[in-house]
């Protein structure tokens, strides 16, 4: 006589298996292994990684065949769901995103790459390598032949037994050289041509003071660019230039002080120019602190920094010093020139601190100096008489609609005449 469970087991095999399994994991889990000799530990961990790679292949074919199923049968149309990755991700707390990923996978292999999906039960495929030969199959173009299709997604299955899943990515860009050479250069061209343009849209540069002294940042460059700032900032971190401190070369923290000085030796003369002014960075500090005080300084950026360091800096190329109460460069030339110099550019930068008209908050890289008394009426050319305004507002200035009012702390506010 069959038993009830034995019926079970005959009708609900994956459900069933999969408890066992889990049960049996387990139990592994729970087992002592302060008994293991040391050839047994070596070997148990070579059979476990050997054992998880084989089973993560056939989880994941399982995963194809289960996903594509539940997809085809609306398997979750009676709970409500919209879909069967909207449900996945909410039963299992995977992101959407993923789980529609995952899904759409589940139904390419089903319909389209039926010898991924075999590769994978058999456990010779990785997961991420049988996603990245269903990408690049269903990249071709849509006037390649069935079976150059057919040939190219047999070369990719063949080179997964000696490539990881990103150097297999790269071999499928170029697969319709192998199977295809007629058509694969064109294509590729193609391919990289758009994938450059989509890089150089996507460029992004973010930075975070965390208020402690530290600043994060995070970019994104097109590949090439990389490399290029990848291939200067080794150049500054190569040992034979000798490393301040522990965790020169290539390590991170190699990396970061290479970075740094990439920054601040850049050459100033390269830099362009803003406002009237390079793009350098001032820093203003009294006399006292210059000569060994101990009163802080300040960058025109509204960084405090330490005596020391704005001694340093006084020192370095590409840092202006801007001494308050010792002697310092000509900034008053009167009538010998009609436009304010770099010099005073930089003087009207620390006093004024950008746009000084009410209400504006344009940097003083973005301002234009402004004389206080028009050079055409006989106004000479100093810091006194000047002042910063951005672009807007200078021409408010001049404006004959406009007025323009003084208020306290050198501000300015313009009103339409009536």
């Amino acid at each position: 006589m069959t038993s009830t469970s034995q019926l079970v087991d005959r009708g609900r095999p994956v459900v069933v298996g999969l408890g066992h399994l889990k049960d049996r994991v387990a139990l592994l889990g729970q087992g002592p292994v302060w008994s293991m000799r040391d050839a047994e530990v070596r070997q148990a961990v070579l059979d476990l990684t050997q054992l998880a790679s084989q089973l993560a292949s056939q989880v994941a074919a399982l995963e194809v065949t289960l996903l594509a199923h539940a997809r085809r049968t609306g398997a979750v149309e009676e709970v409500g769901a919209t879909s069967v990755a909207a449900w996945w991700a909410h039963e299992s707390r995977l992101t959407v995103v993923e789980a529609h990923r995952r899904v759409k996978h589940a139904v390419a292999v089903e319909d389209r790459h039926t010898e991924v999906g075999v590769a994978l039960a058999a456990g010779g495929l990785r997961p991420e390598q049988a996603r990245v030969v269903v990408d690049a199959v269903d990249a071709l173009p849509d006037v390649v032949d069935p079976r150059v299709v057919e040939q190219a997604r047999a070369h990719l299955l063949a080179e997964a037994a000696h490539h990881d899943a990103r150097a297999l990515r790269v071999l499928g860009k170029r697969v319709l050289d192998v199977v295809a050479p007629e058509v694969g250069e064109a294509r590729l061209a193609q391919q990289l041509d758009a994938e450059e343009k989509a890089a150089e849209a996507a460029q992004r540069f973010t930075m975070h003071d965390d208020g402690h002294g530290r600043t994060y940042g995070r970019f994104t460059l097109p590949t090439w660019k990389a490399d290029v700032l990848r291939k200067a900032l080794q150049a500054h971190a190569s040992p034979k230039r000798g490393c301040r401190g522990g965790g020169g070369g290539a390590t991170p923290e190699g990396m970061g002080r290479a970075f740094g000085d990439y920054v601040t030796r850049y050459p100033v003369d390269k830099l362009p120019n803003a406002g009237g002014v390079s793009a350098t960075v001032v820093v203003t500090m009294d006399h006292e602190a210059l000569m060994g005080g101990l009163e802080a300084a300040q960058l025109d950026t509204g960084t405090m920094i330490s005596p020391g360091l704005a001694r340093r800096l006084a020192c370095q190329a590409g840092v202006i010093p801007v001494v308050l109460g010792g002697d310092s460069q000509v900034l008053d030339v009167g009538r010998r020139r009609r436009f304010h110099s770099e010099t005073q550019r930089i003087a009207l930068g620390v006093r004024d601190g950008g746009c000084t008209t009410v209400g504006c908050d344009r940097a003083a890289s973005w301002c234009e100096a402004h004389h206080e008394v028009p050079w055409s009426r006989g106004g000479g050319t100093s810091v006194d008489d000047g002042r910063l305004l951005c672009s807007r507002h200078h021409h408010l200035a001049h404006h004959p609609a406009y007025e323009m009012t003084h208020h306290p702390g050198r501000k300015v506010s313009f009103t339409r005449r009536e």
